[in-house]
């Protein structure tokens, strides 16, 4: 068995993120976003979704953004640590449910709740991303997923 290795920045499984039909209606595994057109992806909004971590939920999605090589979710906590936000990369997601519009990642609310302050005035240059990938890349190395 292959060790698990972790890019913080790419959607594990991009069909997580469910595709649409000719109707443009949801269909669950319609097959990675790289095949959908431009305009289907786009509309493939993950804000609002409730956040679950291994051991409850943290709060719901307030932005995503679906770059490829630097795809995160922007979660506002509300009140479990003070109203603050994070910043989780697309890797720490473990899976989607767009029936019940949850998110389900594979790390702790501690392990969340440590990780880099959220500053929505840096969140997207370089040095910040690096500061967050590589907290992350540490937690994976340190707790594996279960």
């Amino acid at each position: 068995m292959q060790p698990f290795t972790f890019n913080p920045w790419n959607w594990r499984d991009p069909a997580l993120l469910g595709g649409y039909s000719d109707a443009g209606a949801r269909t669950p595994d319609a097959g990675p976003t790289s095949d959908l057109r431009a305009d289907q992806q786009a509309s493939l909004d993950l804000t609002g979704y409730h956040v679950e971590a291994l051991d409850g939920r943290i709060g719901s999605i307030d932005e995503a953004s679906y770059d490829v090589g630097s795809a995160l979710l922007v979660v506002d906590t509300g009140p479990w640590i003070f109203g603050r936000k994070v910043l989780l990369p697309a890797g720490t997601v473990q899976r989607v449910d767009h029936e019940d519009r949850k998110v389900y990642v594979d790390r702790t609310k501690e392990q969340i709740k440590s990780s880099p302050e959220y500053d929505k005035d840096t969140f997207s240059t370089p040095e910040y991303r690096e500061q967050v990938g590589d907290y992350y890349v540490g937690s994976y190395r340190d707790a594996p997923p279960r």
